[in-house]
């Protein structure tokens, strides 16, 4: 067995079925957690910060859609990959369960090898998603919520200063120039010239980096533009 290193939460009533998809995908190299009951769902998944989860609809105390809801609602879940296993395959469900969000719905009864392709090719895609959330120090971006924290608040931008932070915070130590700035976030235009970066680059560093604040993001490199900086590695590399 290959330890693929990939944790799964398998919420499912069944007692059969729990042990037939957690043993057989143990034996593909998945750590396989879970609960046959839909209470505290939620809970669980935080606490095991799978890699995907699989969800039954109907659980005896609980609505598998509504658990689906709750889990895109959440702050570190909602970029985790949901598939349905479900015996309702009518097509309005199947379009219900896709809008809520989940990547995959099965229809029971199913195979057990196809559930374990189908699980390995989405996560061989989230692979090759960026990630969802970007954390330097204190700042956190979630692109999926479109929301940036700053040591646990909540920071006001508006959408080019959220993608100017986005493309600084994705590219950590290189030095960025006007030109590649202002492409990267805005697209080549005419109208508009490459001081442009240094007006927004300014507005995001008031949000940031408040005055007084001893974090510092954003470092300018005279003559050719910025990079994008840990402050705590730098805190580090002046003590060394």
């Amino acid at each position: 067995m290959i330890d693929t290193g990939k944790k799964v939460v398998l919420i499912e009533d069944d007692a059969d079925l729990y042990e037939l998809i957690r043993y057989n995908l143990a034996k593909e190299g998945f750590q396989v957690s879970g609960s046959r009951t839909g209470k505290e769902s939620v809970e669980i998944c935080e606490r095991s910060r799978p890699d995907l989860i699989l969800l039954d609809v109907m659980l005896p105390d609980s609505d598998g859609f509504e658990i689906c809801r709750k889990l895109k609602a959440h702050y570190s879940l909602a970029h985790v990959p949901v598939i349905f296993l479900t015996a309702r395959g009518s097509e309005s469900d199947r379009v219900l369960g896709l809008e809520l969000g989940a990547t995959d719905y099965m229809v029971k009864p199913f195979s057990v090898r196809e559930l374990a392709a189908r699980i390995k090719a989405h996560l061989r895609q989230q692979q090759d998603q960026p990630l969802p959330v970007l954390r330097v120090g204190s700042l956190e971006l979630d692109r999926f919520r479109h929301r940036v924290r700053l040591e646990g608040r909540e920071v006001s931008l508006t959408a080019t200063e959220f993608r100017l932070l986005d493309f600084l915070m994705s590219r950590p130590g290189l030095v960025l120039t006007r030109g590649q700035l202002l492409d990267g976030v805005w697209g080549r235009s005419d109208a508009l010239t490459e001081r442009v970066i240094d007006v927004y680059v300014l507005r995001l560093r008031g949000k940031i980096e408040p005055e007084g604040a001893i974090q510092k993001f954003i470092r300018s490199v005279r003559g050719y533009g910025y990079s994008f900086e840990d402050p705590d590695r730098q805190a580090v590399d002046r003590a060394s």
